[in-house]
């Protein structure tokens, strides 16, 4: 299938009581957008459930900026507030990452001139040989645990890191699987990149340069048990949605 030309692009920062860091973050991705040659584009604050000052620091970032947005969710949950965001905007594509900017944004062309060039999901990695990636030995041996746990499930794999919060979308792709992802949360990155490659989507990764933010709200227990039983049931249940969706990868 010919890709259709992209015009426009959100680029969606997920934040849960980020009154701190917020403004640094738009600041900066503000600024390298402008940097760069784009489509049309925008900075999408998707509020999930803050109960602190964050609404009033994105409302201002919103008034000072004319390209960003703030939303707002009652709920908590990263897969709700990309759920919410990509089923309304009338944008053709989106990218969304970390408030902590861990990933160093120079990947954004790259990314954005692969799903140009067709890909329909593009996926950041740490985990590649060129990568560069700074962070604690503990979260090192987790993360390449469970993509290879992954691996060694799933027989399909367009990529090898599941979890980098740097991701890229063409939204009338990924719109055809959505339903079919069940979790809200942080396993929403894994599950949709399981479920779009099992529907034939084409799953491409890049390689990043990414530094470990030491003020990480993950609570790395409670996510691990969440991703273990987010595996065991999309395991069961993936062979179902592929007959579900035998349709969309041939688009």
């Amino acid at each position: 299938m010919t890709p259709r030309p992209l015009r426009s692009i959100d680029f969606v920062i997920p934040i849960y009581n980020e009154e701190f860091s917020l403004t640094r973050a738009v600041e900066t991705l503000h600024a390298r957008l402008m940097d760069f040659d784009l489509p049309s584009w925008r900075i999408v604050i998707m509020d999930n459930g803050s109960i602190d000052d964050s609404e009033a620091v994105a409302g201002r970032l919103a008034e000072r900026f004319d390209r960003v947005i703030y939303t707002r969710l009652a709920v908590k949950g990263r897969g709700h507030a990309l759920r919410h965001t990509w089923m309304r905007t009338d944008a053709d594509a989106s990218l969304y990452m970390d408030v902590d900017l861990s990933t160093d944004l120079a990947a954004i062309p790259e990314f954005i001139r692969l799903l140009a060039a067709g890909a329909d999901v593009v996926v950041g990695s740490r985990l590649a040989g060129s990568s560069r990636t700074t962070r604690c030995l503990k979260r090192e041996i987790l993360s390449r645990g469970y993509n290879l746990l992954i691996k060694t499930l799933f027989q399909r794999r367009g990529f090898e890191d599941a979890q980098c919060g740097f991701k890229a979308v063409r939204l009338d792709r990924v719109r055809s699987v959505l339903p079919l992802v069940e979790n809200n949360h942080w396993f929403f990155d894994t599950e949709l990149l399981l479920v779009a490659e099992a529907a034939g989507l084409e799953v491409r990764s890049v390689p990043v340069r990414w530094v470990e933010d030491t003020d990480s709200r993950v609570r790395i227990v409670s996510t691990v048990m969440e991703d273990l039983r987010g595996l065991a049931r999309v395991r069961r249940s993936l062979d179902h949605k592929v007959g579900q969706l035998r349709t969309v990868g041939a688009g």
